[in-house]
Order: C-alpha cells, then sequence, then structure tokens
C-alpha cells in the first residue's frame, strides 16, 4: 500500500496535473486545488521537447497531443532584415527517444483541457476557485485552509502553484524568482504555410525574434527585448513596430498584430530552492522549486518530469517518511539545475553580447542530461 492514501496538490498545471494522473492511476485519492476559475491557461503556445512528450506518452495522452499539435524535427536560423535569409537548418536532438519527434507546439489551453481531462479519468478531483490561504503541519497530515474559509486535510500535500508559490511561502523556504533582464512579448496568429518548424532571428531590435507553430492553422510567435515596464494595451503596436526589422513569415505576422492579435508580455525570471523541495509532508515541484526563462523551452519539461520522479517515490514507499520527498529532491536537483542554470547563461550571452558564448555547446550538455529518461 502507497505511503500516502489522500494527496492534496495545489495547482492544476501541467506538473500537477501529471503527478495527480500518475497518483490517481495507482489508487491514491488525489484533490488538486485550483485558484482559477476553470482549465485555462495563457492563450498563446508552448514548445515541448521530447523528454516532455515521453511523459506524455507514458500517460497514454501522446496521440491526443499529436493531433492537437505540430511536430517538427528541425530549427532554422534566420537573419535578421527584409529578406530574412535562412543561414542554416539544424536537426534537432530527439531527446525523448528516435521513436518521438524532437519538438511539438501547441495551443497552451489544448494542453491544459487534455491533461486535466486525463486526470479526472483516473479518478482526480480538479477543484477551481480554491485558492490555499495557509497550512497547518501535523505529524500525521496536512491542513490546508482556503480564501472562502474551506478546509481541507490531507496525509501529504504538494506545491505545483507555479512561479509565486503560497505553498513554498507556507514552508518557510525562502527563494524567490528574480528577473534576468529580458521580456518577451507572445502573438497567438494564424500560421502561414511556409512557417512548418521554429525559426530563430537573432540581431535587430530584438534579442531573438522566432515562432512556434502549434497546430494546422495557428502558430505562435515571439520577440525578446531588454525588460521593461510596457503597457498591455500598446502590446500589438509595440510588437509589430518591433516585428518590422523581420523579414519571410515576419511579414504576415505583423498584419495580424496591426489588427490587434491576442498579445502578451512577461518577464524572464529565475530560480532554484538551494536545498530539499519539501518541509515534513509538504514538497514543491516545478516553477514552485525551480524556473527559468525559456530560451531552450524546457520548463514545462521539467515540471512533467518532476511530477513523475515524485510519484515513482510516493507510490512505491510503504509507509511514509521524510526520506520520500528527500529521494525526490536528490533524483531531480543537480538535473533541474543544470537546465536553469543553462537557459540562464544563454540569456545572460546575449545581454552581454559575448564574444565567447558556446551555443552549440551548451545545448549539447542541455541534450546530453535531458536525454536521459528520469
Amino acid at each position: 500500500m502507497p505511503a500516502a492514501q489522500k494527496v492534496g496538490i495545489v495547482g492544476a498545471g501541467v506538473g500537477g496535473l501529471v503527478l495527480a494522473t500518475r497518483l490517481a492511476d495507482a489508487g491514491i485519492e488525489v484533490e488538486v486545488l485550483e485558484k482559477s476559475s476553470g482549465a485555462t491557461a495563457l492563450g498563446s503556445g508552448i514548445t515541448l521537447q521530447g523528454n516532455a512528450l515521453r511523459i506524455f506518452r507514458e500517460l497514454g495522452v501522446w496521440p491526443e497531443i499529436l493531433r492537437k499539435g505540430y511536430a517538427f524535427d528541425t530549427l532554422g536560423l534566420r537573419a535578421p532584415g527584409p529578406e530574412a535569409t535562412v543561414l542554416a537548418v539544424l536537426d534537432d536532438v530527439r531527446v525523448g527517444g528516435e521513436d518521438l519527434p524532437a519538438t511539438l507546439g501547441m495551443f497552451r489551453p489544448d494542453l491544459a483541457a487534455i491533461l486535466t481531462e486525463r486526470a479526472r479519468n483516473a479518478g482526480a478531483v480538479v477543484c477551481y476557485g480554491a485558492s490555499v490561504n495557509s497550512l497547518s503541519r501535523h505529524d500525521d497530515g496536512v491542513t490546508a485552509r482556503l480564501d472562502d474559509g474551506g478546509v481541507r486535510h490531507y496525509d501529504l500535500l504538494v506545491g505545483a502553484d507555479g512561479l509565486n508559490s503560497r505553498v513554498r511561502a507556507a514552508i518557510g523556504i525562502t527563494e524567490r524568482p528574480r528577473r534576468t533582464g529580458m521580456g518577451i512579448w507572445r502573438a497567438f496568429v494564424a500560421r502561414p504555410d511556409e512557417v512548418t518548424r521554429t525559426d530563430l532571428y537573432y540581431g535587430g531590435p530584438a534579442y531573438i525574434a522566432g515562432y512556434c507553430p502549434t497546430g494546422p492553422d495557428t502558430m505562435y510567435a515571439y520577440l525578446v527585448e531588454d525588460a521593461q515596464e510596457r503597457n498591455p494595451q500598446e502590446g500589438p503596436a509595440v510588437m509589430a513596430a518591433l516585428a518590422a526589422a523581420y523579414g519571410g513569415p515576419w511579414n504576415e505576422i505583423r498584419r495580424h498584430l496591426e489588427n490587434g492579435a491576442n498579445v502578451n508580455y512577461t518577464h524572464f525570471t529565475t530560480h532554484i530552492v538551494s536545498g530539499p523541495w519539501h518541509s515534513g509532508r509538504v514538497a514543491l515541484l516545478g516553477d514552485a522549486a525551480h524556473s527559468c526563462p525559456p530560451t531552450i523551452a524546457q520548463g514545462a519539461a521539467m515540471a512533467a518530469e518532476d511530477a513523475s520522479v515524485l510519484a515513482d517515490e510516493i507510490i512505491a514507499a510503504m509507509e511514509f517518511d521524510e526520506d520520500v520527498f528527500r529521494r525526490y529532491w536528490q533524483r531531480r536537483a543537480e538535473r533541474a539545475r543544470t537546465v536553469v542554470e543553462a537557459s540562464v547563461q544563454l540569456g545572460d550571452w546575449m545581454l552581454d553580447h559575448s564574444p565567447e558564448a558556446d551555443v552549440p555547446g551548451l545545448m549539447h550538455r542541455v541534450a546530453e542530461t535531458v536525454i536521459v529518461p528520469v
């Protein structure tokens, strides 16, 4: 019998839903507390690398994700300017295995819906509008008090509640995300026929201009700049002005922006909890424990991997002691740190205009790390 009979998970993101599904499949009672009002996510795209796809295949949702998303195996590099000259087309490493594509782009809300349905079909209860206010830890369990006055009792509780995790604060962990100095504009737009992979443009008014197909008719485009306090209402116009320096598919993207496409802006942040990712019967995963800027598109994969490893440890243990969570942390800490530090380093090289940047070497190190199954 597993170490816990009832587990609470705070946050219905990728990591929280993967963990909920794995535990529910093992016969454990699971309740997911999600503060938002429904199964929503930022209305943009997400880039998923093969190590994330490997876990989705293990959950049995890979066929639906493949049907909803857009898979590809190459990466294009283009020059800034109106010609958008293709400088190189590189084969991406299939870090999920040769029988999975290297990369898949997807509409974020579609991914959230697929994972939510899978968790519910496994028997997990997903509660929306459930915002955790405080925690009380006991020798034999955890009590969560909600903003609406509700009270929940669990054998174990997992904070999968993102960058500004309330669970992390509640267990006395003081590390917080810091801004790295970059900001990113994202727009969800129609896909031109010529966009069949991610292309990256380095240089011009943005550090990176790029796009990723997310389905037969959709894609998301992004521009990375020096972090600024931006007015979201001005987003389409500002993004269109930056995009004027890039040709090729950006000509059509710019037309969508000028017509008021859905745009959002976020700052790049990073952190990693330096010590164990738990206290007593409460543990953290995903962005609550570690976060990185999206420069190598590993955020969702790291959360999914955390969830898979944590589920392994909970299911395998016959009774709970803190070694369950300690083993999870020991299995994940070095791998997560490698990805976080590489993601930050890539951004720092661009901010510093460093002539010493070894991007191929850095990407090779990351690929060597994540190609090994968790």
